[in-house]
């Protein structure tokens, strides 16, 4: 498998269209007018993606105060995504991809290194997208622990 292309600052936002843990339809294009993170986790209920969901469930209030909307998107299916929302206590809106069509989209699915083995799976990611659309920030291969304060640093959000 090749790499995986990238999506830059600048790029349009691929759209979406993703069932929710509700099973309803969220379609990113809807959220015109509002600025947006979508950030991609590997699996829920995974130590990893688990502190990173709690690390946004934390911080959401300062995120929407600053604008923000925040979607959490995995491969998992609607019904795991409802457990892992109401084990985490979780704030905000998590989206099924199970046929990695999104991931692909946004470079977030391919070869990553894991424990020293090339692997292909989910790459754990972040991008800011503003209210037109257009993507503000892309970071790929982010850290689950640390990730939200370091994204609201840079966005200038203050976390208590």
């Amino acid at each position: 498998m090749s790499e995986t292309p990238r999506l830059s600052a600048g790029d349009a936002a691929p759209d979406f269209a993703l069932t929710d843990d509700t099973g309803a339809s969220v379609r990113l294009s809807d959220l015109r007018g509002r600025k947006v993170i979508v950030y991609f986790y590997p699996a829920a209920m995974t130590p990893g993606c688990t502190r990173q969901a709690c690390d946004f469930t934390a911080a959401m209030t300062d995120f929407t105060d600053a604008g923000y909307t925040v979607l959490g998107i995995s491969p998992d299916k609607p019904e795991k995504l409802a457990t892992f929302r109401n084990e985490g206590s979780l704030n905000f809106t998590l989206l099924s991809d199970p046929s990695k069509e999104t991931l692909t989209a946004y470079g977030a699915f391919g070869e990553k290194q894991l424990y020293g083995k090339t692997v292909v799976g989910v790459i754990r990611s972040t991008f800011v997208i503003d209210e037109d659309g257009v993507i503000e920030q892309a970071q790929y291969n982010v850290k689950a622990k640390g990730h939200v304060a370091k994204l609201a640093r840079e966005l200038a959000i203050q976390l208590p």
